[in-house]
């Protein structure tokens, strides 16, 4: 592996770590809102 393979590996995997953590506050914000939901029906 090249040193520029290496910068591009770890420049994706910031980026892969960096789009996990939106998902998870994305998902996270969904679930919150199904309970708002529920709890108002």
């Amino acid at each position: 592996m090249s040193v520029t393979d290496a910068k591009r590996q770890k420049a994706l995997e910031i980026e892969n770590a960096r789009l996990k953590k939106l998902l998870a506050e994305s998902v996270l914000e969904n679930e919150i809102t199904r309970e708002g939901l529920r709890k108002k029906w």
